[in-house]
């Protein structure tokens, strides 16, 4: 195999599938790319067994047809390493990979082509086109919620649901919830549901770039593929059942506030310099048309916080997980937002006005 291409047309798709390949490995093939270069192609290929990433370069000139795995990180941190607008050539002797540019050179350990996995994507069963920036308001808007290494392995990911009307992704942490929903129209389904794991999300957020072309989301029995501009995920879903997230969404809420979304996040933001380190709890005192925010510690440390909201009932005292509002408040986007309660042991409902895509869902603390 030998090619050559310019640094900056392989720089990008070699950092993106570098990073779906993990430093430790228990195969050490793991640790290559599987890199092919065939009719003016060269596709680039790395996977951990449970994400699969394949990057597709056209325009690349191709001297000899072949294919070969090359350390991963090492190919990509030379490729940074040099200059920009440099010709690069690619070529296989032997058993080793020669990279040349200008007087650079440097050979690289191969290992066999056979020994390289294949995460196969079944037969989809459901296939769906969404414009980028619908798939990537779906991760946005929900991802932060994602549990991380929790025993519960079903939320340590996200939750696709797929109808015949819209896309909607689910994410939770047994704390809070957040959910978006996209409208797409996807004829003659029902209702398809799949589990994408936590690393899925991740390289799914960083593959996705400014672009007006859609991106197409394929859901088979065990696996989603995703396919955007040369690029092709594939991921292994998570075999288990997530949580009715609809039996969680608060229907009745007595008491409403509205405050803007600036002032709120940085008194959080000041407030929570002071809260417990381990529970990071803070009281929320509601009363009239302000709201005190109090934090405390254990060292006898106290902070208080005063906001001019919007706000009509009783008198309450609730407190939350300060950590969670800030994530809520960090995704929405508007300059006013509306938290909905009915007592001080009900889940808030945290929304944007007047924007009906996405809602987000935090249980409340014993103060």
């Amino acid at each position: 195999m030998k090619f050559t291409a310019d640094r900056e047309s392989l720089l990008r798709p070699l950092q993106l599938v570098t990073g779906v390949v993990e430093r430790r490995q228990t195969l050490p093939v793991l640790s290559n790319l599987l890199v092919r270069a065939a009719d003016g192609v060269v596709s680039i290929t790395g996977t951990d067994l449970e994400v699969q990433l394949v990057a597709s370069v056209e325009g690349i000139d191709v001297e000899q047809e072949g294919s070969v795995t090359i350390p991963a990180r090492k190919l990509a941190d030379i490729w940074r390493s040099l200059v920009e607008g440099a010709q690069v050539s690619v070529a296989v002797e032997g058993t080793r990979t020669i990279v040349r540019s200008g007087r650079s050179r440097f050979a690289l350990a191969t290992l066999p082509v056979d020994e390289f996995p294949d995460v196969a994507s079944q037969e989809a069963e459901v296939n769906v086109s969404l414009p980028l920036a619908g798939l990537q308001r779906l991760l946005d808007k929900t991802s932060f919620a994602m549990a991380q290494q929790d025993v519960r392995y079903f939320l340590n990911g996200m939750l696709l649901e797929i109808t015949s009307a819209h896309v909607r992704a689910v994410a939770t942490d047994g704390h809070r919830m957040a959910m978006c929903t996209v409208e797409q129209n996807a004829a003659g389904v029902d209702r398809v549901q799949a589990i994408v794991p936590r690393k899925g999300v991740i390289e799914l957020g960083r593959l996705l770039s400014d672009s007006s072309a859609d991106v197409e989301l394929s859901l088979g029995h065990n696996h989603l593929t995703v396919k955007q501009e040369g690029y092709t995920l594939t991921t292994k879903l998570v075999d288990g059942k997530f949580p009715d997230y609809e039996t969680v969404i608060p229907k009745e809420t007595g008491r409403t506030l509205v405050g803007d979304r600036e002032t709120l996040r940085h008194a959080f933001q000041r407030a929570a310099i002071l809260s417990n380190e381990k529970y990071r709890c803070v009281r929320l005192s509601l009363e009239g048309d302000q709201m005190k925010i109090e934090a405390n510690n254990p060292e006898q440390e106290e902070a208080e916080e005063i906001v001019a909201i919007e706000y009509d009932g009783d008198s309450l005292e609730i407190g939350f997980n300060v950590a969670y509002l800030q994530d809520v408040l960090g995704v929405i986007d508007t300059e006013s937002v509306r938290l909905s309660v009915a007592d001080a042991n009900s889940s808030a409902l945290i929304e944007a006005p007047g924007v009906d895509d996405s809602l987000y869902v935090v249980m409340p603390m014993r103060l």
